[in-house]
């Protein structure tokens, strides 16, 4: 059963006709994992702030429906939508630096949610978040709650990030490129750590990325977007064995492989790019029509 359900998602530029999502549907289980993939600008990330109702001031929802846990949010007034999805669902940002206050200490920044979203007292709340830190592998966690986040390295604050993520319980999780901003040799232990967590607590997972290594790895199912618009959604075997669609074997024969670091990188065919480009525009007239 779907516990995350997209039907004919459609997101615009404010003051404008132009799409940014194009009739996006799709589905995500209550203990999936299911991956986001696509060029930068394929709407990955529009998806899962139009889930979360954080989208920016400039996009705007014109069409479809958001059911979480069967309820469709965009029905709701926005006071208890904001209500449903802080208690259901959270989110686990990029950027560790920009997405955590730097003027506050770290163990306001998870035990505060707790107090507004589940209305705990402040003592169960820094006790939890001592303890969700602890779950993410932070030595000392009742230091780190009272450090700030400059005094963090950067998969430290990505951790902080997860706990926080996870804190409240949540039914769903959005990792929207949760490595991007670390290095190399820390991004595989930030990714074992989130599979870890989501595992534990089963919870179904929305992962954005362009690392189609990274879906193999950790997602069941996947679907590649461009321009708004989906292309496939198949399950991560059927996918790597056979993409169906054009732009997938494309995007899937532009992947680097580990297994010969010396190969030429090959490019996504212009053919394939104005395929899709047809496919979008060809959405736009019928939803013009």
């Amino acid at each position: 059963m779907s516990f995350l359900k997209i039907r004919d998602l459609s997101v615009i530029l404010r003051g404008t006709n132009h799409r940014l999502l194009r009739g996006v549907s799709l589905d995500v289980g209550a203990t999936e994992v299911m991956g986001l993939v696509g060029e930068s600008g394929a709407g990955k990330s529009m998806i899962g702030k139009a889930v979360l109702g954080i989208l920016p001031r400039s996009a705007r929802i014109v069409g479809g429906s958001i059911e979480l846990d069967g309820v469709d949010l965009l029905t709701l007034p926005p006071r208890q939508r904001r209500h449903l999805i802080g208690q259901k669902a959270a989110l686990i940002p990029q950027d560790p630096l920009t997405a955590l206050n730097p003027a506050r200490r770290i163990g306001p920044q998870i035990s505060d949610r707790l107090v507004d979203i589940l209305g705990w007292d402040k003592a169960r709340a820094r006790a939890r978040a001592e303890e969700i830190l602890h779950d993410v592998h932070i030595p000392q966690p009742d230091r780190v709650l009272r450090a700030y986040p400059h005094e963090l390295s950067g998969g430290m604050r990505q951790r902080v990030l997860i706990a926080s993520a996870f804190a409240a319980e949540p039914r769903l999780i959005v990792a929207d490129e949760p490595t991007t901003a670390l290095d190399v040799t820390v991004q595989k232990q930030i990714l074992k750590l989130i599979f870890e967590m989501q595992a534990r607590h089963g919870t179904a997972l929305l992962f954005v990325t362009h690392d189609l290594g990274v879906v193999s790895k950790i997602c069941q199912r996947l679907t590649v977007l461009y321009g708004g618009l989906v292309m496939e959604e198949a399950e991560v075997g059927a996918f790597f064995e056979a993409p169906r669609h054009a732009y997938s074997r494309a995007l899937l024969a532009a992947t680097p492989r580990h297994t010969d670091p010396t190969a030429d990188l090959t490019p996504v065919p212009e053919a394939v790019i104005a395929e899709a480009r047809r496919a979008v525009a060809e959405a736009d007239q019928r939803w013009h029509a």
